[in-house]
């Protein structure tokens, strides 16, 4: 047996309804700063970034190794709001280890993740408390809140997928999520 892989077990308490970790390792801030290219109205993001640039999302991790053989998990809470009227969403990846699947267990609020194949394919897949979604291999992902309370999740995935951001940022997603005039768009 490998001791390089080699552990000792550990436990964490997670408030669910705070949608937070108590004893993070890491704590990930993204902020609307952040997020510049990925929203349609640019204008409407750079007055969240002057107003305050406050926290546009959060994630919370325990220190596992990134390596085959290990469960990464976290706790992402997405805050409620709009840029313009579009719904903040997370940045959304590929994993590195393209073959890699994820699981997003929802345990507080409202939204979607939106998934994309690199064959073209969209899907938004609803997210609401206790509805777990599976985000299968090849596929990026991100969530989308349109509630009015943070969209908080607990996600699972392999030790070693890694996380490819630039693919996004280069190509975005084909759907986006709107609030119009109360209701639910999606264009």
């Amino acid at each position: 047996m490998p001791t390089t892989n080699l552990m000792t077990p550990f436990g964490t308490d997670i408030d669910l309804a705070e949608g937070a970790m108590n004893d993070p390792d890491r704590h990930l801030i993204r902020r609307p700063s952040d997020m510049k290219g990925y929203y349609q109205d640019e204008d409407a993001l750079q007055k969240l970034i002057d107003d305050g640039d406050a926290v546009h999302y959060e994630v919370f991790e325990k220190d596992v190794p990134e390596k085959y053989g290990h469960v990464l998990f976290c706790i992402s809470s997405l805050q409620p709001g709009r840029v313009g009227d579009e719904c903040f969403m997370t940045k959304g990846h590929y994993h590195t280890i393209l073959e890699t699947a994820e699981v997003y267990l929802c345990l507080r609020g409202t939204g979607f993740m939106a998934m994309k194949s690199p064959d073209g394919r969209s899907v938004l897949e609803p997210m609401t408390r206790n509805r777990l979604v599976y985000v299968p291999p090849c596929w990026a992902h991100r969530s989308i809140n349109t509630g009015d309370e943070p969209l908080v999740s607990f996600c699972a995935y392999q030790g070693d997928a890694g996380h490819n951001y630039g693919d996004i940022a280069e190509q975005g997603f084909p759907q986006r999520v709107f609030i119009r005039d109360g209701k639910t768009v999606i264009q």
